[in-house]
């Protein structure tokens, strides 16, 4: 499984970015206005040193991009602290994957999209605002005030959306695929509608949807041991830890 998420994660930036070797690590330069990538270990089999990761965050800052780096704790235990050296902070997010078993029925108000519309981009937005699963006061109005100034976005991904009669989206998030594997990602619900199962409800279609097409394996990284408990509600398990790191602050 391990090497298999390796293949994964070196190969979903690809299409979007711009490769760049830096001895044990490769960073992913985004493309355009696209999605703003990180640096990982070198595939298959990086070891990267603290002079690695300075080189990167230097190049990092040239660039005017975040200095974010990803990988897996399993795969690459010594980089947790080479990378505390190098002055980075480090969230151990837990690494979960389906088994499909446990997938509950399907929710009445939550559908897949093949296309990232407005919706999906400020209900995410808003929720990554307030982290956590603590309900909030941010909901409806503050999405429809952000809608009026929003586009639709386009994206090579499948979305997935809790429309609700009566009170539109509250909860989107996102999939993306490389060969079999499927990573959710990005699934946020709107403070004020939390603690209603909608962000469990949009993970789960996002994963029925991914083995209806094919999938073998469908994982994530949930943002905190909190947050893994509404993963696991919905037939997810931890099988490791998805290292992301990032300057203090």
């Amino acid at each position: 499984m391990w090497d298999v998420l390796e293949s994964f994660y070196d190969s979903v930036p690809r299409p979007g970015s711009r490769v760049e070797d830096h001895g044990e690590l490769v960073l992913f330069v985004q493309a355009g206005d696209g999605y703003p990538f990180y640096a990982r270990p070198r595939f298959p089999g990086g070891r990267p040193t603290a002079d690695d990761v300075l080189r990167v965050r230097a190049r990092q800052r040239e660039l005017e991009v975040p200095e974010a780096f990803e990988w897996v704790h399993e795969t690459t235990p010594d980089l947790l602290g080479i990378a505390a050296e190098a002055g980075l902070e480090v969230l151990q997010a837990p690494l979960m994957v389906l088994d499909p078993e446990k997938l509950p029925e399907p929710h009445p108000h939550v559908r897949v999209l093949d296309t990232r519309t407005a919706e999906v981009t400020v209900v995410a937005q808003l929720a990554f605002s307030s982290p956590g699963t603590a309900r909030g006061e941010v909901g409806a109005a503050e999405r429809d005030a952000a809608l009026a100034e929003a586009a639709p976005m386009g994206g090579r991904h499948r979305y997935a959306v809790a429309d609700v009669p009566g009170e539109g989206v509250l909860a989107s998030g996102t999939a993306q695929r490389a060969g079999d594997v499927v990573e959710i990602a990005g699934i946020g619900t709107l403070p004020a509608a939390r603690r209603r199962g909608l962000g469990g409800a949009v993970t789960a279609e996002l994963a029925r949807d991914a083995l209806a097409r094919g999938a073998e394996l469908v994982f994530l990284s949930a943002g905190s041991a909190e947050i893994a408990k509404v993963y696991e509600r919905v037939g997810f398990r931890r099988v490791g830890t998805a290292c992301i790191a990032a300057p203090p602050g």
